[in-house]
């Protein structure tokens, strides 16, 4: 059985926001392999949960990441942590989707979402301040432009801040991003029941040919049997 997704691997694009730590040891063996089978790593996570949890985030250069993904990211990475061995104590090696509320860890996942609402904290604070809420307006050069929904009345709305400086960045979870996730949930079935659609027609009509094959092919006996058929 073919283990890898059957997508095309995407170009590289770096992670800007990146783990600390052992979290980063962790990454460091699994982004090659993630990327191998054409998926792309978001961000490693270690918690104290059920003794000691390694979490994984993992997505298709679409954003999307299904429970099949999951398993086959699973399944490359479990032999290659057994030899490289980057945590030297019983862990549990967990491998999910970003979810809704996903952090923002590229260039393109600000582009991806602007007009959704984020959280960002600053490594290095900005007029003042090092934690911004607000809508996502894109990325300017190597910042991100977001305008506060917490301004008040004589307060700057909308800053420039730069990506490299930040600590973390992720969307918060509202309705609009539920509904935009429906909206794409619902697409990628139709594009899937369309997909197994035209599977479905390619096999019929290869089958079709087949049968005419065959019947070409065994008409010449045939007709040499009803010739003498005639004759007699």
């Amino acid at each position: 059985m073919d283990e890898t997704a059957n997508i095309p691997v995407p170009a590289v694009e770096p992670r800007l926001l990146v783990e600390p730590g052992l979290a980063a040891r962790v990454a460091a063996i699994a982004e090659p392999v993630i990327e191998g089978l054409g998926y792309r790593l978001v961000r490693v996570q270690i918690s104290p949960m059920a003794g000691l949890t390694v979490q994984i985030m993992a997505e298709r250069p679409d954003g999307s990441m299904t429970v099949g993904d999951c398993e086959i990211v699973s399944r490359a990475l479990s032999p290659v942590f057994d030899v490289a061995d980057p945590i030297d104590r019983p862990h549990r090696l967990e491998i999910s989707s970003p979810g809704l509320d996903r952090p923002l860890v590229r260039r393109s996942d600000f582009d991806r979402h602007a007009g959704h609402l984020a959280k960002v904290e600053m490594a290095r604070g900005i007029e003042g301040r090092k934690r911004f809420r607000g809508t996502l307006l894109g990325t300017q050069g190597d910042a991100v432009r977001l305008r506060r929904d917490d301004a008040v009345a004589g307060e700057q709305e909308e800053f420039l801040l730069p990506i490299e400086d930040m600590a973390e960045a992720k969307l918060v979870l509202t309705d609009a991003l539920v509904e935009e996730a429906l909206r794409r949930g619902k697409a990628a079935e139709r594009e899937a029941k369309q997909a197994r659609k035209e599977h479905r027609s390619r096999h019929k009509r290869g089958a079709r040919k087949a049968t005419e094959s065959e019947h070409f092919r065994q008409t010449p006996d045939a007709l040499r049997r009803a010739a003498q058929h005639e004759g007699d």
